[in-house]
């Protein structure tokens, strides 16, 4: 098929343009029937056009059989530009992606090894297949209180003490921009006859330009996993598996994200991917260019903002990253006596301007690019006027974050046994030295500060806690106050 793929093409878009040319209509789902039944108030705020395009996949925009092969067609074009086998989309975003890929590669009763700074996805992942997680070690940043990828050595080290284990997982980019060396790691994996999954979420964008870190699929690895909605042009949920070589069954792998995506999906979102794709090969290259002058340009100016500090070169170095996304910024706020939660909030309050991530003393901004002049000079000017107010916000309590060791919790039991077995709400001053049965995770950026079957400490929960006084937020727990702590009833 390959051979007769342009990428000029966007069979979904031009299938939507068909349908609608034809004046199809179907007595299926959806029931809104594009748009004809919904409400006026509903339809002011969101338009017909989401409803027009909300059409069903099979049996819909193509027959009942997918005879036109939309799919497969969209998903070859795809694999075809960004240097991979095989790729499949999906509309249940990367959480789903990176699941399937883990239950592809070591099924239910093997071992992963995987870092222990991974997104709360992935160790859902450890959770509903029953994988044994055997943790890399993440390198920290002792002064700004972050975590980089760990290195090709630090991969090794784990595979010499678990050679039985399935196959590894890196995640890289990470929520700070901080790339690892997949080519090292993948090496290493390799020498194990091993796979290696990488989970790219912030990464969708790295195949179009050379001014970007390395891309997974050409640095080695076996599958790889990102997310179109982060720093590419799709809608929220739309996601690619991509996969290389032989070391996963390709077969396998898609039964097991057939089995987990929806039966359902939203070809407003696979035609997005699609049209985006198209847009990428086509003027991806020169797009990417100004973003990244963009970016270089903005940095600078954020740079001379008194109080505010680009994190650059601490972030690159042998104990540290191996590579940047030169789109995405970290802004270090702690010199204004303010938290990134404080920062993040007063700036949606006063400038209706949204960051993505914050932390204790972080603020993360993302390039993408839809940006020109018009709307980083807004940024710009916000954090300027946050600089210049910081003062006038009350002291936030201090985070009390623990030496990084302290962070590096004991792992009794897999996942899966503690948070499906027999468990009971303590309050938190009695947790420590249970082993939780549920996950605890400060989001953004989404890395579990601790997770099912892992003896819980004084230590996390204090830095849990206090992190709470100070705005972090945390989703997941049973009680997102943690004045009780989920635990396994040993």
């Amino acid at each position: 098929m390959s051979d007769e793929l342009d990428q000029a093409d966007a069979p979904f878009l031009d299938a939507l343009r068909d349908y609608h040319g034809r004046d199809r209509y179907g007595f299926s789902p959806p029931g809104h029937r594009q748009g004809r039944g919904i409400d006026a108030d509903t339809l002011a705020v969101l338009g017909k056009d989401p409803f027009r395009d909300d059409v069903l996949e099979s049996g819909g925009l193509d027959d009942r059989t997918s005879s036109n092969g939309y799919l497969p067609t969209a998903e070859a074009l795809m694999a075809q530009a960004v240097h991979a086998d095989t790729v499949f989309f999906s509309t249940c975003g990367s959480s789903l992606s990176v699941k399937a890929a883990m239950l592809a590669v070591a099924g239910v009763d093997g071992g992963i090894i995987m870092p222990r700074d991974a997104h709360k996805s992935v160790t859902a992942g450890l959770v509903f297949s029953g994988l044994q997680p055997y943790w890399v070690t993440p390198r920290f940043d002792t002064d700004q209180h972050i975590s980089h990828p760990a290195s090709p050595e630090d991969y090794r080290a784990v595979w010499q003490e678990h050679p039985d284990a399935a196959g590894a997982l890196v995640v890289s980019p990470t929520p700070y921009g901080t790339c690892a060396d997949i080519e090292g790691i993948a090496a290493v994996c390799h020498e194990f006859g091993k796979p290696l999954i990488v989970d790219e979420a912030w990464g969708a964008h790295l195949p179009f330009s050379e001014l970007l870190p390395t891309w997974a699929m050409n640095a080695g690895a076996d599958v790889c996993v990102t997310s179109v909605h982060k720093m590419g042009l799709g809608f929220e949920q739309g996601s690619v598996l991509h996969l290389k070589g032989d070391l996963v069954d390709h077969d396998h792998l898609w039964a097991c994200a057939d089995m987990l995506m929806t039966t359902s999906p939203n070809v407003l979102i696979y035609a997005a991917m699609d049209g985006w794709r198209r847009h990428m090969v086509r003027d991806g290259a020169g797009l990417i260019r100004s973003a990244v002058d963009l970016a270089d340009r903005t940095r600078d100016r954020i740079e001379a903002i008194d109080g505010i500090h680009v994190l650059r070169d601490e972030l690159l170095g042998a104990e540290a990253s191996h590579q940047l996304d030169p789109m995405r910024m970290l802004l270090d706020v702690h010199e204004l006596g303010i938290t990134g939660y404080q920062g993040l909030d007063w700036l949606r309050e006063h400038h209706r301007i949204d960051l993505g991530l914050s932390d204790h003393r972080h603020l993360g901004i993302d390039i993408s690019v839809a940006d020109d002049a018009f709307t980083t000079d807004r940024l710009v000017h916000g954090l300027e006027s946050l600089a210049a107010s910081a003062s006038e916000l009350p002291r936030s309590p201090e985070v009390r974050i623990p030496d990084p060791s302290k962070l590096l919790l004991e792992s009794v039991v897999t996942p899966r046994r503690a948070f499906f077995g027999e468990c009971e709400n303590v309050p938190a001053e009695e947790a420590a030295g249970r082993i939780a049965a549920e996950q605890a995770t400060p989001y953004p950026p989404g890395v579990p500060a601790y997770v099912p079957g892992e003896r819980l400490t004084a230590e996390v929960i204090d830095y849990l806690r206090s992190g709470l006084e100070a705005g972090m937020v945390l989703p997941d727990p049973t009680d997102g106050s943690l004045g009780t702590i989920r635990v396994m009833v040993e």
